[in-house]
This record gives C-alpha cells, structure tokens and sequence, in this order.
C-alpha cells in the first residue's frame, strides 16, 4: 500500500511539475506554501527528544535534478545524521520545470526558508542558526536564498529575513552566466535540451549567485568533485575566491577525480561520509555541534 501511494504521489507530482512528496520516515510533514491548487511542502527531522522549548541549530536543504527533477527524499539521510547530531533538519520540495523557470524555483526556496525562521519557536528552533544547503541545482537555491534579492512573493511578511547564517554546498552550480574576461561559462546543454538561458525565467545574471556576491555573505562550505563534469570545478573555485575578495567566509573542500554527485549515499558510502564529516566540523566552527562527527558510527542507519 505504501509502495502504491509513493506511485501515485509521483505520478500526481510529476502532473503538476512538481517535486514528489512521499512519506519520509522519521519526518513531519508541514505546508509552507499553497499556490492555486499546489501545496508545497516540507519535511521536519528532529533530534531524539526535541521540544519546542528548544532553540536548536537548523539546516533547510534543498534537492538536485537540474530544476526539473528530484524530490525531498534524496537528502534524507544528511538530514537524519544532523538530527541525530542535535539539529533540525528540513528537506524542502519546490516546483519545476516546466511548470516555472529557475526564478520561479528560488522563490519557491526564499518561501521555504523564511516559513522556517517564521516558525522557529514552534519548530524548537534558534533562528539565529538555520543554514541553507543543498547539491547541484539544490545547491543554486540555497546559494541563491543567500545572495539574491528581489525573489520575494508580493505577500511576504519581509520583517522576516529569509537570509540563512550559514552555507553547506554539494556541487553547487553558483555561475549561471558567463564572468567577463574570463572563459567561464554557465551550464552546456545537451543537444536535446534547449538553452539553459531560455529556462531561467529572468536574466541569467539576476539568478545566478557567482553575479551577486557581496559582503556579509554567510559563511559557506562547498564539497566538489575535482572531476565533475556537469558543474566543473573551476566555476567554484572562481567564486570560493570572488567570495573570499568581498571578505567573506568560504571553505572549498575538494574531492579528487570524484564526479558529480558524488556525495551521495547511494552513490559512494566513502563520499558520504567523507562530506558529512566535512560538514560537522564544519558546523562546530560555528559553535552549532559539539563533539567529534559520528557518521561512520551511524551510516548504515542513515539509509
């Protein structure tokens, strides 16, 4: 029975271009947002014995797929290690392609992230520390939530901030333009797609996170693959250092000959591992975890 529900909440998903919601273990399901007949939702991982009298650290991810493929449950088991680690951790659905363009889908993000700080204290949430994360076309909307303006809905309460604190970037595609005088160029297309630009829904540069750094930025951890072909290394080198240039905070992790997605549990245990541990420490330097990362221990429970 389960089984056919998860069919037909794909199916129904994919109808109204959406990111599937299946019923994730171990997660409470809330809506963030309602447009016309389409509930967005979001799903809530939370430490054993969690009250809302807590103000625990929180990370909003956000799914891969290109903007047009995915859903919540591919980062699932991140979201389950930083629960039992003593976060909050939300995994979010957003629309695709191609119901809406990429701007559609960040505003889809900016609505996501500020109904969790609007929502902190019942949530057991401190929301001075929500990070944003997220790999590939997920990592863009998180980078995005925290470098663009302008991708508000018209009836936002903007009192509150949908900025994050703190940044974990998968394979993140932060260049969705091209950077003048160099040879950095946003993503190619396949020969049976059609260009990445007609997509976006605006001009590039307005959603792409490389064209609008500037200072005060969160601090941002970025794990990529040294071989990744569809979101080359260089194009995070080139904004860890425009990054590092306006003053702030961003730590490239590299991992040799690794392709994209790498980080994955599906894909490679090691790599999971790897960037979990990466991210822990990561998140201690901020003071939101304490302790030495414990992944290896609890990997196999992650699944």
């Amino acid at each position: 029975m389960k089984n056919l529900t998860f069919l037909l909440t794909t199916w129904l998903a994919a109808a109204l271009n959406v990111s599937a919601a299946p019923e994730i273990s171990g997660a409470e399901q809330f809506t963030y947002k309602t447009i016309g007949d389409t509930q967005l939702s979001l799903f809530v991982f939370k430490p054993e014995g969690h009250k809302a009298t807590d103000k625990r650290p929180a990370i909003v991810f956000y799914h891969g797929g290109g903007w047009r493929g995915g859903n919540p449950a591919a980062l699932m088991p991140q979201s389950r290690y930083l629960a039992a680690r003593g976060m909050v951790a939300i995994s979010v659905q957003y629309r695709l392609a191609p119901a809406v363009k990429v701007d559609g889908c960040v505003r889809d993000a900016v609505s996501a992230f500020r109904w969790v700080r609007a929502h902190a204290a019942e949530l057991g949430i401190d929301p001075d520390r929500i990070a944003a994360g997220g790999g590939s076309a997920g990592g863009h909307l998180a980078a995005a939530v925290a470098t663009l303006e302008g991708f508000d809905e018209p009836d936002a309460n903007l009192k509150i901030s949908a900025r994050p604190n703190a940044l974990v970037l998968f394979n993140p595609a932060v260049i969705l333009a091209p950077v003048n005088g160099t040879d950095l160029q946003p993503e190619k297309p396949s020969p049976s797609e059609p260009a990445i630009a007609q997509r976006f829904g605006v001009a590039p540069e307005k959603v792409s996170p490389y064209h609008n750094i500037k200072s005060n930025l969160p601090p941002t951890l970025i794990m990529h693959g040294t071989a990744d072909m569809t979101v080359p290394f260089r194009t995070v080198e080139a904004f860890t250092a425009a990054m590092k240039k306006a003053g702030n905070r961003c730590e490239l992790m590299p991992y040799k000959d690794q392709p994209h997605s790498f980080f994955n549990l599906g894909k490679s245990r090691e790599n999971f591992i790897g960037t979990m541990e990466d991210t822990d420490k990561f998140l201690a330097s901020l003071g939101w975890l304490k302790g030495p990362p414990t992944v290896a221990e609890l990997v196999e429970k992650l699944r």
